[in-house]
């Protein structure tokens, strides 16, 4: 299980429990499961794309931002599309 954080500057977009996180990379999408390797990443436009326990998928379009992944914590800052 990952635990995923989602900030914007205007607030908490989600915290919770996730499966899955599939990110829009600078170079390319791609996608973070449990036991992920250490990462510092930018993030393009695009769309964030996260798998809840259950398979429930939910996903948010971002303009850009920042994620790191360390120890099955996912963290993104983001700055959401309007």
């Amino acid at each position: 299980m990952l635990k995923l954080k989602i900030v914007s500057p205007e607030r908490i977009e989600f915290e919770g429990e996730v499966d899955s996180v599939l990110v829009p990379g600078s170079l390319g999408q791609f996608e973070i499961l449990v036991n992920h390797a250490p990462i510092i990443s930018s993030l393009d436009k695009g769309r964030v794309v996260y798998t809840l326990p259950g398979g429930e998928k939910k996903s948010l379009d971002i303009c850009g931002g920042f994620v790191e992944v360390q120890k099955n914590v996912v963290s993104l800052c983001v700055e959401m599309s309007e």
